[in-house]
């Protein structure tokens, strides 16, 4: 038994070490393809600085072990999310057209992204439950956060309300004006709210129900033009089916690789056609967040830190060369839109410069774990689904704006108040 049970683990290790392998290959044929497109937004390749790329990529890869012998925890999902975007960065930073100090900023991120596995990964102990739901009152929460979200959808219905294709969204999005108590709660709705419920209906066998989450989801497009919205019931039922078919740890890869392969190859077979999908996908989860800090680097090169001022309740205490929100500063500097970045970038490079950002990154890590220890006990699967949405808001916002208005603390604590007798077999 213990032979085969080896056996088994070591067969699994190796899936994951050549899932993992693929992905990186993967993610830098994303950006290599990339700077044929994207020229305009400073993605570039220039194949004689390649060998330091390679160079660069496989160094951290020597990180990537960490996701071969770490359990699965919502640090896991995040972590991989955040290990790929680094890897991004790091393959960006050898081609990179902008004046800053590149060794010392490739030597942050990765340092950066270390610090924050470490805790992130294996800070899964365990807290205790002082207050589980009844199964009656289970109940009751996620019908009320299922009529909450439809009457928050039909309020905003009032403000906006466009069925328009993909391409279109930009031209409407920036004349979208809701109460800020709207804009709150859509967030935290979208962002969590019907993603837990999705899966607790999903646990619970409760289809109709999990369908009607998926449809109160969906309903949200028209209102917010948020590609999340139109997205997101199509990425948590793949989601849940990855992790009905596989082990939650090859999933989560499987999640990064399976669509950014897909847009890989239909780049290379298929350019013009699939632009489309190559600008849904491998832009927006991968490039984007990985140019990004690329940006902040130039920026903050030649500005002073901010030193968390952009945090609105620090604002008020801390001096400030800000007038205006930092991602419209750098809309206006690099002329790509608002552009919001990873916590790597606003409360690391941003806030506390290159130097100091492994010890931010670490705070992070710390914070993560709070979300591990608050799923303890929870099935991976579970952990997985509810909290799909949250390692890409991470990639794109800071992590203040993630826990506060993404309402990344509410999913730590409704994992913490989550009746884990709700998934025992029941006899018969």
């Amino acid at each position: 038994m213990d032979i085969a049970t080896n056996d088994k683990s070591s067969w699994r290790r190796i899936g994951l070490a050549s899932l993992i392998c693929l992905f990186i290959i993967a993610c830098c044929l994303t950006f290599a393809l990339g700077a044929r497109d994207y020229g305009m937004a400073y993605i570039f390749f220039d194949p004689a600085r390649l060998p330091y790329a390679i160079a660069t990529v496989a160094a951290f890869a020597a990180v990537s072990p960490l996701f071969i012998f770490a359990r699965f925890s919502f640090g896991y999902f995040a972590g991989f999310y955040c290990y790929a975007m680094i890897l991004g960065y790091l393959w960006l930073n050898c081609f990179s057209p902008f004046k800053y100090d590149h060794k010392l900023a490739g030597a942050s991120a990765a340092l950066s992204a270390v610090a924050f596995l470490f805790p992130a990964l294996f800070i899964t102990s365990p807290v205790k439950q002082f207050y589980p739901l009844s199964d009656r009152a289970m109940h009751r929460l996620l019908v009320s956060i299922l009529l909450f979200s439809a009457a928050i959808a039909a309020i905003s219905a009032f403000y906006n309300f466009r069925l328009i294709s993909v391409d279109e969204i930009y031209a409407y999005r920036e004349q979208l004006r809701f109460p800020t108590i709207i804009n709150y709660a859509t967030a935290v709705i979208m962002s969590v709210l019907l993603p837990y419920a999705f899966a607790c209906f999903l646990a619970r066998k409760n289809l109709w129900w999990a369908g009607a989450a998926l449809l109160v989801s969906v309903s949200f497009y028209p209102i917010t033009l948020t590609k999340v919205a139109l997205f997101m019931p199509a990425w948590l039922v793949v989601l849940a089916v990855l992790a009905r078919f596989s082990e939650t740890r090859i999933a989560t890869i499987l999640s990064l690789l399976l669509p950014v392969l897909a847009g890989v190859i239909l780049f290379v077979t298929f350019h013009e056609i699939s632009r489309r999908y190559f600008n849904i996908v491998n832009l927006r989860m991968l490039i984007a967040p990985s140019s990004a800090m690329d940006f902040y680097n130039e920026y903050f090169a030649r500005h002073d830190l901010t030193h968390f001022c952009q945090i609105w309740i620090l604002k008020p205490i801390v001096p400030c060369s800000l007038d205006i929100p930092l991602s419209v500063e750098m809309a206006n500097n690099y002329g790509l839109g608002n552009m919001n970045a990873s916590f790597f970038a606003t409360e690391g490079i941003a806030s506390v410069g290159n130097w100091f950002a492994p010890v931010s990154a670490l705070m992070a890590g710390f914070i993560i774990a709070i979300g591990n220890r608050s799923s303890a006990g929870l099935p991976a699967n579970f952990v997985l689904i509810s909290g799909a949405i949250l390692p890409q808001i991470l990639l794109n916002v800071p992590l203040t704006t993630t826990l506060v208005t993404h309402g990344m603390a509410v999913l730590f604590l409704l994992w913490y108040i989550t009746p884990r007798s709700m998934f025992e077999q029941k006899p018969g």
